[in-house]
């Protein structure tokens, strides 16, 4: 399921003048992780605009050398 699908998939509840939107869990599931992609993407963009920039010199652009923190990833 796409997240697209997944807010298709809301249904509306009225209960005393309010409309709470409920979905499955599954669904919800879906639409945070397609969430969590788009802003995976965002980052990987923003990083090649900055990469562009410096004209693909990477410690320009503030990309740090795996060799150095690949300890600090946990």
């Amino acid at each position: 399921m796409t997240g697209l699908e997944a807010l298709q998939s809301v249904q509306f509840v009225t209960k005393k003048g309010k409309r709470p939107a409920v979905l499955r869990a599954e669904d919800w599931e879906c639409l945070i992780e397609w969430l969590e992609t788009l802003e995976d993407v965002q980052t990987v963009q923003q990083a090649f605009t900055q990469l562009k920039k410096t004209k693909d010199n990477r410690r320009r652009a503030g990309w740090l050398e795996w060799d150095k923190v690949k300890g600090e990833i946990g």
